[in-house]
């Protein structure tokens, strides 16, 4: 991984100069994991949630996270993103709804951070929206899937 980039020569805290990278397309997918009960998984399932449509809303949550995420994250750039989408997943099974967010942009510096926001604003909106309901929701395994573009190239990661 090699030296820490958020540090200036006198050991404090800085935004990493990104002026000289070349601008590329660059692109990350990111997941979270909302677990809940047979209940509130079936009204969020059939829409009869109080508050609304639950994934609607989450959607758009995740949407707006991802855009102010520079704003939350404070070394993180401000950049133009050209591409945010949610995808879920319904496992009946288990409860779960897993998050899928995918961001795109056009820049000298990655998404991953507003991949990542995207996905836990969603999850944390999944949340607000059935607390009511149920206060035991679980929110978990919140990482990067997968980035491409820029210097460091392609990432994947290893489901072991």
């Amino acid at each position: 991984m090699g030296e820490l980039t958020h540090f200036n020569e006198e050991g404090r805290a800085r935004m990493v100069d990104v002026s000289e990278k070349e601008i590329t397309t660059r692109i990350a997918k990111a997941t979270a994991t909302v677990s809940v009960n047979p209940e509130t998984f079936a009204l969020i399932k059939e829409g009869k949630m109080k508050k609304g449509d639950v994934l609607a809303v989450a959607q758009v949550a995740g949407i707006m996270g991802a855009k102010r995420t520079p704003d939350i994250i404070p070394m993180c750039h401000p950049i133009q993103i050209t591409n945010v989408d949610i995808a879920f997943e319904m496992n009946e099974e288990d409860c779960t709804i897993k998050i899928i967010s995918t961001a795109k942009c056009d820049g000298k510096t990655g998404i991953e951070m507003e991949a990542m926001s995207a996905a836990s604003i969603a999850a944390l909106t999944i949340y607000d929206m059935c607390k009511a309901v149920q206060r035991d929701i679980k929110i978990s395994d919140i990482y990067l899937l997968e980035k491409d573009g820029g210097k460091s190239g392609h990432y994947q990661f290893n489901e072991k």
